[in-house]
This record gives structure tokens, C-alpha cells and sequence, in this order.
């Protein structure tokens, strides 16, 4: 392993090449991949996403190298749980083990900490809670309340922002993506806990998802004072098998090295999901927090009644016959174009929409989810990543002590300034006009 990594980081430096056929990988963020398609990307955007790759990692592990401290850099990865069964099913390992193995890589790389975003993500539902919550309670005198629509999904923000405007941007949840709330742990708190200062750190997220580099490099994101980005790098699961597979990493070789805790505790940390197939689960989160807060009713299970297929899907909370709340779980370009049509003519009857641009979910990401030769999606893998993602235990983030603790040491309180700052964001409207570079018709797969 020791050659190949050296040669990752210094030969293939030198020539400007790393073991991957990462310009294939590049372009597809630019192509099919990704639902707001080529037509709306900028140069400036298209050169900020050519630049998160592995040719740039092994850039920064090669200046780790060198005699210069000063133009050393901590790094950081934060790895998505749901890309977390794409290499469980690689690997024929369980989920915590092979977790174990991508972390002994990723050390033996040169990487310092690895975490997963887990914790992130939980902020991000509690934050998408309280605003429904708020939002409902304002239904009345506010026309732009509800419905509410998910914001952890970039393709979904993309496509809003610039094809659908204001018809949708005021619906959706101003809460972070768990990724970029996750660039601002690692950003904000950890590098304080470090006495590091944040362009000092280059955090790589590992997502199963090509979508995740263009919001890596929406421009809130970014810090203009010192410099970098909260997230300054988006490798998808199949970049980093796909760098393995060329190194000739053998799994026997590999340690099994646990995660590394952001708050700093010892030992291994359980891993766990939230609720939901294949994704964080906003949508039954969001639903039995608002039917306990709303009306006080306490739900257990929540039953789906699908619609036109699979990926379009409702639930209903009831009392004595009367419809208290109505919410749909809508994945994929065509269930959304259906959504869209339904909202145009005033026709849609839910109080909160969980939108994701990729049918099946967020395992299922372009990032991971393709077939060997590309293009169309590996049902077979993505059936065993559903499995061994459901095999994980569900942990409800209100019942996290973490989150708590955060909230009061890092964010000041759950209603300070400092939350506010740091866990939501706005989404308005974008004119296409502005930052199409090809006038040719978008070439989308799907």
C-alpha cells in the first residue's frame, strides 16, 4: 500500500495524473448526473467543480509532504452514511466493518480524521422540524408558508432555484444540507477545538451523490475573508473505489480503524441512520415531530400509501376521520415534473414535500449507484445497498446527547444569532439567462 500512496502523492502530483479515470468522473457533473443538467452552469461554477477531484487531493497530501509546513494542511473527511453500504457491499464486509477498512485507507493515505456526517445531518432535520412547525403556525396569513419543501437534496435546490423560481423558492426550508452543516462543523467548531484556523484544514466530503460539488460551491458557502470553503472538496463513492481498485489496495491489508468522534470522545462510535429508505427520512421526522407538537399525538409507525410508483408516495395523520396532515415523499425528475404541474394549477394538498432529485433515494446517487460501464443505474447493487443500509439501528436525533451538548457549547443556543448563521441559508431565484454557457438542448438520462 505504502508505494501506492507515495505514488498517489508525489509521482502523480508531479505529472498532474492520479490513478483514475477521473476526468470521466469530472464531466458527469456536467452531463446526466445531475438534474439541472449543463444548461446552467457557469464557467466560473464548471472550473470550481473540475478542481474537486483526485488529482487536487493528491495535490494536497503531496504539499503534506514537502519541507514547507507553511503550506501544510490538516485533512479532514467526512464520509455521507449512505454511501457507507456502497462499500459494504464492495467490500462483501457489514456496514461498521467496512467502515472500519475505508478508514484504515483513507489513514494510511495521509488523512488525519474521518467522521461521519450523521451528526450533521441530525442538526439539519431538527432545524427542518422547528421550521415546519413555525411555518404552519403562520399558514393563514402567509400564502408562502406551506408547502414546505426539503433542502437536502442540491439537484432539487438547483433545478428550483434556476428552472422554477418563485413559484417554489419560498417553500423551501432555509435549514442546511447535513453537508454543508457539516462543513461548518468541521470548519467552525473543530477547528477551534484544534486551534486550527479554517483554511489550514481541507475538509473532503465523500458523497454518494455528483450533485454534492456543485453545492459545494454555491457562494454562502464559501469564506471570502480566509479564503476556502466549508467544504473544499466533493469525491464521490465511486471516485474513491475507483482510486482503490487502481492502487491495488487489498482489503486483508488494510487496518480496521475506527471513526473519529467531532466532539472528541474515545472508542468507536456506533453507527447509526434516521428514519426513512435510503435517505435521511426529513419526511417521517418532520411528520411525527409535527403531529406530537401540533396535536399531541404520539406516532409509532407511519404507514406510506403509494401513488404513481414507488417514489411517489403520501402519508396521512387523521383524528376521528378528519385529514390533519398530509405529506409526500416525491423522488426522481419525473415524479417531480408531475409535483410541479400539480402546484402550477393549485393542486397540491400537502403541507410539507420531501423532494430528491434521484429515484430510490439518496443511495441510489449517480455517484455509486451506475452500472461498470456507466450510464444506467445497477439495480441489483442498489437493492443490496438498501439492504445493508437498513440493517444500521434508527437513532432519533432529538435523543442525541451530542446535538444537545453542541447547541450549547458551539451554537450558543438552539435560538441564538449563531444557529441561525450557521444551520440555515435562503434559496432564491436564479435567472438562467445569467450563467448558461451552452446553448445547446440539456442532455439529461433518466
Amino acid at each position: 500500500i505504502d508505494e501506492g500512496i507515495s505514488s498517489l502523492s508525489e509521482k502523480d502530483v508531479a505529472n498532474g495524473e492520479v490513478p483514475a479515470s477521473s476526468h470521466l468522473l469530472k464531466q458527469q457533473v456536467l452531463l446526466s448526473a445531475c438534474l439541472s443538467c449543463e444548461g446552467c452552469v457557469s464557467e466560473e461554477e464548471s472550473l470550481k467543480i473540475s478542481q474537486q477531484n483526485l488529482e487536487e487531493v493528491a495535490r494536497v497530501l503531496g504539499l503534506n509532504k514537502k519541507c514547507d509546513v507553511s503550506k501544510h494542511q490538516v485533512l479532514v473527511v467526512s464520509v455521507c452514511p449512505q454511501s457507507l453500504p456502497f462499500f459494504a457491499v464492495k467490500y462483501g464486509l457489514d456496514i461498521p466493518e467496512a467502515t472500519r477498512k475505508l478508514c484504515g485507507f483513507l489513514k494510511s493515505l495521509g488523512v488525519q480524521y474521518v467522521f461521519d456526517t450523521t451528526l450533521a445531518a441530525g442538526f439539519s432535520i431538527l432545524e427542518s422540524q422547528r421550521d415546519f412547525v413555525q411555518r404552519y403556525s403562520r399558514r393563514h396569513h402567509d400564502s408562502q408558508a406551506l408547502p414546505m419543501f426539503t433542502s437536502s437534496c442540491p439537484g432539487w435546490i438547483r433545478y428550483a432555484e434556476r428552472v422554477l423560481g418563485s413559484l417554489v423558492t419560498p417553500h423551501i426550508c432555509t435549514a442546511r444540507s447535513p453537508q454543508q452543516i457539516m462543513g461548518c462543523l468541521v470548519k467552525d467548531y473543530f477547528t477551534k477545538q484544534q486551534k486550527l484556523s479554517p483554511d489550514k484544514l481541507y475538509h473532503i466530503m465523500v458523497a454518494p451523490c455528483f450533485d454534492k460539488k456543485l453545492e459545494a460551491v454555491r457562494e454562502e458557502f464559501y469564506n471570502s475573508l480566509l479564503e476556502c470553503r466549508d467544504v473544499d472538496c466533493v469525491l464521490t463513492s465511486g471516485e474513491v473505489f475507483h482510486m482503490m481498485e487502481q492502487m491495488k489496495v487489498s482489503l486483508a491489508d488494510l487496518d480496521s480503524v475506527p471513526l473519529d468522534h467531532v466532539l472528541g470522545e474515545a472508542g468507536d462510535p456506533a453507527l447509526v441512520r434516521h428514519q426513512g429508505r435510503g435517505s435521511e427520512g426529513f419526511l417521517e421526522h418532520i411528520f411525527k415531530y409535527a403531529a406530537s407538537e401540533l396535536f399531541s399525538l404520539d406516532v409509532e409507525e407511519i404507514t406510506y400509501k403509494t401513488l404513481r410508483n414507488r417514489d411517489f408516495q403520501e402519508v396521512c395523520l387523521e383524528r376521528d376521520g378528519e385529514v390533519l396532515l398530509q405529506f409526500a415523499s416525491v423522488y426522481g425528475f419525473r415524479n417531480i415534473q408531475t409535483l410541479v404541474h400539480r402546484m402550477r394549477k393549485g393542486h397540491v394538498p400537502y403541507q410539507l414535500v420531501e423532494v430528491l432529485s434521484c429515484p430510490g433515494g439518496c443511495v441510489s446517487g449517480r455517484g455509486q449507484a451506475q452500472g461498470e460501464t456507466g450510464g444506467r443505474v445497477d439495480k441489483a447493487l442498489v437493492q443490496q445497498m438498501e439492504e445493508a443500509y437498513s440493517s444500521l439501528p434508527v437513532r432519533l436525533p432529538d435523543t442525541n446527547p451530542g446535538l444537545h451538548i453542541l447547541y450549547q457549547d458551539w451554537l450558543e443556543g438552539q435560538d441564538s444569532t449563531y444557529a441561525k448563521t450557521l444551520l440555515h441559508t435562503q434559496y432564491t431565484q436564479h435567472s438562467p439567462s445569467q450563467t448558461r454557457t451552452h446553448t445547446q438542448p440539456p442532455h439529461i438520462q433518466w
